[in-house]
């Protein structure tokens, strides 16, 4: 039962990596992470004959979850687009993964042991079970999640003005699908990782006459690409939506900005670095994407930093691309375009990191927490305040508006 649950789970690997890649990419990309779960399934049915009963039981919980994730993600993508050609191999791995929990019981149960130590025992192997899932199996549970994003359709929006549906082409041969809204003060800032979830910023923006454009993120919704939930490499999306806006007619002297929204704030952050054409940089909610920013966190992070480091290793073998460099590093190269870091007294995600990467920012900079938000929940928390401060950046920095 063991080996045909894994040979299935191998096989949904390669129709996800090889047969049915998204769009955009093509099979040598996912070389990397086919021959890791291919070689990993293999491990692991080997290793389970010559376990104990226990060893057979924990070995099989861990499978049979992993195998609930990918039916999860292969559920919730039919179910927003339609089911594609691997959501169907993925629909088998729900049986998959219950007969797998169903038989690593039978096996906890065949390998429990009398005795008067049996209690102690018992807390001994639970307490080492839930290490091993928080250091190993939920960081490459999270790093599944996070390659294989479920894609969503996108509805029209109101957006306060008319818009365009165009696409950019990436330097590296990406669709991205986006919504620009044309420019009527000669100035436009590029709103990233998603459409569907930046309308009211863009209607905020629009009203006082900049140019808006919208972008899904590459492998998100009607963008080509795999997805990586973390941002890997979104600095290159960011810099062809500068690059388009910086062809277009209305938009006067380059006075181009960016504004991005939790891995989309950390996105612009990195794009902003390298690329002198973004003028002026809103970034809400930037976070934790690898280990590296993990480890600004300091002795108070020592209890995480395995699961950090499984889960970054996971994503750089899922998605076959390297870490990025950590934020801490990359936001002092900024300067000197003006900079606003939002934070949430109530976010998640490692954005309680956001007062670091100011610290580590060079002037003109400035820092704003709103103790009442939650996760990218600025605008709505204050929506007055968050509309003068946001369009005040943009008005002195590409417009020369005296603050």
């Amino acid at each position: 039962m063991f080996g045909a649950a894994a040979l299935l789970l191998a096989a949904h690997a390669a129709i996800d990596s090889w047969l049915a890649p998204e769009a955009g990419t093509g099979a040598s990309e996912h070389l990397l992470r086919l021959t890791a779960t291919v070689a990993i399934l293999a491990a692991a049915v080997v290793l389970y004959a010559r376990l104990p009963a226990g060893g057979r039981a924990a070995l099989s919980a861990a499978v049979g979850l992993v195998a609930l994730v990918g039916a999860f993600l292969a559920i919730a993508d039919a179910r927003a687009v339609g089911a594609r050609d691997e959501d169907w191999s993925g629909f088998l791995l729900l049986p998959v993964g219950i007969v797998l929990l169903g038989l690593s019981g039978r096996q906890l149960w065949r390998s429990r042991k009398q005795g008067g130590r049996r209690h102690l025992r018992r807390a001994g192997i639970a307490l080492a079970a839930l290490l091993g899932a928080y250091w190993l199996l939920v960081p490459v549970g999270i790093a599944i999640v996070a390659t294989h994003r479920p894609r969503a359709d996108v509805a029209p929006a109101d957006l306060g003005r008319p818009y365009d549906q165009v696409t950019l082409k990436t330097k590296d041969g990406l669709s991205l699908a986006a919504w620009y809204v044309p420019s009527r003060n000669g100035a436009a800032v590029v709103l990233y990782p998603s459409r569907q979830g930046a309308a009211e910023h863009a209607r905020m923006l629009a009203s006082h006459g900049y140019g808006v454009l919208l972008v899904d993120a590459r492998g998100y919704d009607g963008s080509q690409g795999d997805p990586n939930l973390f941002g890997w490499e979104g600095a290159t999306d960011v810099d062809a939506a500068v690059a388009w806006l910086g062809r277009r007619p209305e938009v006067v002297g380059g006075r181009i900005g960016g504004m991005g929204f939790s891995v989309g704030g950390e996105v612009m952050l990195e794009a902003a670095a390298s690329n002198d054409a973004l003028r002026a940089v809103v970034s809400e909610g930037a976070g934790v994407r690898s280990v590296r920013e993990h480890l600004l966190r300091g002795p108070k992070g020592w209890f995480s930093l395995p699961e950090a480091a499984a889960q970054t290793a996971a994503v750089a073998v899922m998605s076959g691309s390297a870490p990025p460099p950590s934020l801490g590093d990359v936001v002092s190269r900024i300067t000197p375009r003006p900079l606003l870091l939002i934070y949430a007294g109530r976010g998640g995600g490692g954005e309680e990191l956001t007062p670091d990467y100011y610290r580590a920012a060079s002037q003109p900079k400035s820092l704003w927490r709103i103790d009442e938000a939650r996760h990218v929940g600025g605008y709505e928390a204050r929506p007055r305040e968050y509309e003068a401060r946001v369009v005040e950046l943009f008005d002195q920095a590409l417009l020369g508006k005296a603050g």
